[in-house]
């Protein structure tokens, strides 16, 4: 499984938020989930930021426990999503 989570009105967040589009555009899952308004999904990023980001945005791939602490390429972001 591959998460984005991010604030609703995190700049950052809204900056990738094209990329993750033109993503999930392309078939690739992503899991989108809000944090800031949204109590179970920042527990759930707690779970998995496991303390080494602390903010959004923050990708992971759940199967590779890889990770992007905030804004990324198109590039980098499609790697991680593909597990490379």
């Amino acid at each position: 499984m591959f998460i984005e989570f991010y604030g609703e009105t995190c700049p950052h967040c809204v900056k990738m938020m094209p990329i993750v589009d033109k993503l999930i555009a392309e078939g690739i899952k992503i899991e989108k989930k809000e944090t800031w308004n949204n109590e179970k999904n920042a527990t759930e990023f707690e779970k998995y930021d496991k303390g080494r980001c602390g903010g959004v945005p923050f990708f992971i791939n759940t199967e590779t426990d890889a990770f992007i602490c905030g804004g990324t390429d198109e590039e980098s972001l499609r790697k991680l999503a593909e597990g490379k």
